[in-house]
């Protein structure tokens, strides 16, 4: 069986069960009991960063807080190693966390690999990559032991608009032949925003990104993250949803909250943002 073992627990989150889901449960609360979180209906997609907990978590159980997960999801990530393939599909067997395996769909991932939009089957690319890993136990305590997950994790590692474009149209077409199976799919992307410039310009950046990210424009969150030289690392995760959003009905994204490293680290020249979104079809 075909096992991807934890390599941050301890680093960016709690290795130890009990801390982890205590950490992770505290977040959502916080989340459900601010205006910024309040309750969602069940949104198609979520935005989450990927940072160590203690930066990110307000971030995580805001967004999280009050969303009913669908049992599988398809998460994508950004390639922060450069290794393995540049839209690499983790194939079978299953993630482990502190807190329990998640189990991969086998045929949804071969599903992927079968079309034409670029995906293949590879490892190498998750093996040392964290943005997925670190986000999986929020979902798990988001989602709760009596309605156990089914992952497929997706690895990005390009930018360009036409391989995006190319397999949001093909992950439309797998997502809506499992629709009419009655088989609902959510979508994550993990995706942190701009990285280790002051607060402000940080702020500055993050703001030109999100306005195209809620504008549903994934051609237009390219080319500003690459005019502006924003250092958004899921941009590609993110626009290549939106590209299959805009296939599977008409997407709407909502904003959720916003905040940096900063806040915890007191450092205000070197902050990362992190933003949490939720998205819907009609």
């Amino acid at each position: 069986m075909l096992i991807r073992r934890p390599v941050v627990a301890g680093r960016f989150y709690p290795a130890a069960a009990e801390i982890l889901a205590h950490e992770a449960r505290a977040y959502l609360e916080e989340g459900a009991a601010s205006a910024e979180g309040g309750m969602a209906a069940s949104p198609w997609g979520l935005m989450l960063p990927h940072a160590g907990h203690i930066y990110c978590g307000r971030v995580l159980g805001a967004t999280l807080a009050g969303v009913a997960l669908p049992r599988t999801l398809v998460i994508l990530c950004p390639n922060h190693t450069g290794q393995g393939r540049a839209l690499g599909v983790w194939p079978s067997g299953a993630w482990l966390t502190p807190l329990a395996p998640l189990p991969v769909d086998a045929e949804l991932a071969a599903a992927l690999v079968e079309t034409d939009g670029g995906f293949v089957a590879d490892t190498r690319c998750h093996l040392g990559e964290h943005a997925i890993e670190v986000i999986l136990p929020f979902l798990q305590v988001a989602s709760g032991p009596e309605r156990p997950l089914r992952i497929v994790p997706v690895c990005v590692g390009t930018q360009r608009a036409t391989a995006l474009r190319d397999a949001g149209k093909a992950l439309a077409a797998v997502l809506a032949e499992r629709q009419k199976k009655g088989e609902a799919t959510g979508v994550i992307v993990s995706s942190d925003m701009n990285h280790y410039e002051d607060e402000c310009r940080t702020a500055q950046k993050d703001a030109l990104a999100l306005e195209r990210a809620l504008a549903c424009d994934p051609e237009g969150l390219l080319a500003t993250t690459e005019r502006e030289r924003i250092s958004m690392c899921g941009a590609g995760p993110l626009a290549l949803t939106l590209f299959a959003a805009r296939r599977l009905g008409k997407p709407r994204a909502e904003f959720v909250i916003h905040d940096t490293s900063a806040a915890v680290s007191g450092d205000t020249e070197r902050a990362v943002g992190y933003a949490g979104l939720r998205l819907f079809l009609s």
